[in-house]
């Protein structure tokens, strides 16, 4: 962060050991703090978005919610631990949570695939979804992953065709869905948890059709331009939410919990309006607003 934002935070702490009046100070690293995000360039949010130290869908879950039941397996293969998900009450609303999990020290990391979703997980993600249809619970998908994992036994496993079965069944769910993005959201591997009737982004994640290493490899031979390309790749929440492909952006305060308890309030807010709907309604609406993504109006 900037020297002179740190500097005014180690003055205001200083002064507030003394009870001195520090307003004037609060108010200049306020102004100063804005001006510093206003001229992060995309490349530094995908340094944020990837942060060890960044808050986890596992952090949000466990804030968030209460009385969680975690659910296993995919009746199928197996237990992808890189997928977190149960049913719990936001408040005194009955919900399906999922949440994709990377880790935060290096067993975890390993243990979780660093967030790459293995078929069982998708698989996994696809059940606890049509249980919530059946007990008619709204679902609420929380994003950190740098793609579906695209080792070998993944794919002799069926990974296109489970990530394929997410986009088609969510997209026909009768209950109300809200994904949202916190850190990194790659390629098919976040899709198959964002096919929702509302997609929110955290203002410093990044949402993209793959890495920026990955789309500087194919465009100019070189993973090094990835610095370079991220601008170009339109990959940034501030991007998303003009293009149209995103419906709120997440202000992240430095006391993250005052960002839980806006989550909490928003999602609780929002769900309480979509659950009154009728269910061919919200599967339209769900259908609309991906059909309206990237619309050209033509101009006589």
């Amino acid at each position: 962060m900037n020297l002179k934002i740190k500097q005014i935070e180690k003055e205001i702490k200083a002064l507030s050991k003394d009870n001195l009046d520090t307003s004037h100070l609060e108010k200049s690293l306020s102004i100063l703090k804005n001006e510093y995000k206003s001229k992060l360039s995309a490349w530094d949010r995908v340094q944020i978005a990837r942060a060890s130290d960044r808050p986890s869908s596992r952090f949000f879950m466990d804030e968030i919610f209460t009385n969680f039941i975690e659910l296993h397996g995919d009746r199928y293969y197996g237990d992808d631990s890189a997928v977190y998900g149960g049913i719990a009450k936001l408040r005194d609303m009955p919900v399906t949570i999922i949440g994709v999990i990377k880790g935060s020290t290096t067993e975890e990391n390993i243990k979780n695939n660093f967030g790459m979703v293995h078929p069982e997980g998708y698989r996994k993600t696809l059940i606890l979804m049509k249980q919530a249809e059946k007990f008619k619970r709204p679902i609420i998908t929380f994003i950190d992953t740098p793609g579906a994992y695209p080792g070998i036994e993944a794919e002799e496993r069926g990974q296109g065709e489970a990530i394929a079965q997410n986009l088609i069944q969510m997209m026909d769910l009768s209950v109300p869905t809200i994904a949202i993005i916190l850190g990194e959201a790659g390629s098919g591997g976040a899709l198959a948890l964002a096919v929702s009737n509302q997609v929110w982004m955290l203002e410093n994640s990044i949402y993209s059709i793959l890495s920026p290493e990955g789309f500087a490899s194919i465009l100019f031979k070189d993973a090094s331009m990835a610095s370079e390309v991220a601008d170009m790749m339109k990959i940034t929440s501030k991007d998303l939410f003009e293009l149209g492909v995103i419906d709120k952006i997440i202000h992240e305060d430095e006391d993250v919990s005052k960002t839980v308890n806006y989550l909490e309030e928003t999602l609780y807010r929002e769900l309480s309006v979509l659950s009154k709907q009728r269910p061919n309604k919200i599967k339209n609406d769900r259908y609309n607003r991906f059909r309206n993504i990237g619309e050209i109006i033509h101009e006589n």
